[in-house]
């Protein structure tokens, strides 16, 4: 019997997939399906044995977690991506997450909480908070400017119900936290949150966060 979370790893350090093998392995409902040393390999793995979820090193000696994750998450039906990176403050984390990721883990997390955000990213929730992702920007030099404008621009799709849940996404509420702010049922929210990501062209809630923060709209 197969488990529930196919799990592809991608790492230029054997050393790194192994200690990731090991610690994943003792979860029951998750299987390490196959491993990449390079961001060149992940494409046709992912063809190969259709992984859940695919946990992306950045720094890679060929092609970097990066590029691949923008090529991946531009396929139709893309599995998930965990950014596994060494500092919470690398620019490149942000930019993985305007990619599509569903958020990072730092190398050196405790093994029980890289179980819980695979299987938390399987389950469509992401791993990174909006709070933490203020944060981050706050520490990367953006685009300014021309940046704000164009998020400003993209938000302007939304209708004014819309417009306010993607805001208070951005703010780092959870659905149940938005109904009772806007007077909405649960259901209501998951539906908007679902309208916001098709007009907006985005991969998850991450991404909502991102282009509200850039556009200003959370203080």
């Amino acid at each position: 019997m197969s488990a529930d979370i196919r799990v592809l790893l991608v790492d230029d350090d054997p050393l790194v997939r192994s200690g990731l093998r090991l610690m994943l392995g003792g979860a029951p409902d998750i299987e390490v399906v196959a491993e990449a040393s390079d961001g060149s390999e992940v494409e046709p793995l992912v063809a190969l044995h259709a992984p859940d979820v695919v946990l992306m090193d950045i720094r890679m000696p060929t092609v970097d977690g990066l590029a691949a994750t923008e090529a991946l998450r531009g396929r139709p039906g893309a599995p998930e991506v965990i950014v596994l990176t060494t500092f919470n403050t690398d620019e490149h984390v942000v930019r993985a997450m305007r990619a599509g990721a569903a958020g990072f883990v730092l190398k050196h997390t405790p093994p029980p909480e890289i179980v819980a955000a695979v299987r938390k990213v399987a389950a469509g929730e992401p791993v990174l908070s909006p709070a933490v992702t203020r944060q981050l920007m706050a520490q990367v030099s953006g685009g300014g400017r021309s940046r704000a404008a164009e998020a400003r621009a993209r938000l302007a799709v939304l209708a004014d119900r819309e417009r306010e849940v993607a805001v208070a996404v951005g703010a780092g509420k959870s659905n149940a936290e938005i109904a009772a702010e806007l007077f909405m049922s649960v259901p209501t929210v998951k539906t908007n949150v679902s309208r916001i990501l098709a007009k907006l062209g985005l991969n998850n809630r991450v991404q909502i966060a991102l282009l509200v923060n850039d556009a200003g709209e959370v203080g």
